[in-house]
């Protein structure tokens, strides 16, 4: 699916399709993160199944500088266990889950905003 969002002066999620994802006119098949605050580059993600998950994992979240993290969790809804999100809890980071389409579309909404958001992207083989 194209999107077309506002203009915003950080990243923006062009388009997404099953297993890629469209960033800033570039292709990414593997799991990434994407911040909104300038200067920002999309990361990848060391994860590739949700199985695989672990604390550590959205540690590195908690350092991005963001005020809200999105957790998109595939191409279907599970969430993260609670013991997971104590780094960003601690930090009083705001977490939401939803499947990977619909983070896409949240991510771009709120950056348009200037909001400090980062979108943790789950792309399974």
């Amino acid at each position: 699916m194209k999107l077309q969002p506002d203009k915003s002066n950080g990243l923006t999620i062009n388009a997404y399709g099953a297993g890629w994802i469209e960033v800033n006119g570039q292709k990414f098949s593997h799991s990434l993160t994407v911040n909104s605050l300038p200067g920002s580059t999309p990361d990848k993600w060391e994860v590739s199944r949700f199985e695989d998950l672990k604390s550590t994992d959205f540690d590195i979240l908690s350092t991005c500088g963001a005020e809200l993290v999105i957790f998109g969790s595939g191409q279907r809804l599970r969430f993260p266990q609670p013991a997971w999100l104590r780094s960003l809890v601690e930090l009083g980071i705001g977490l939401e889950t939803m499947d990977t389409p619909a983070a896409c579309r949240t991510y771009n909404i709120l950056a348009s905003e200037g909001r400090k958001v980062v979108v943790a992207l789950l792309l399974e083989p």
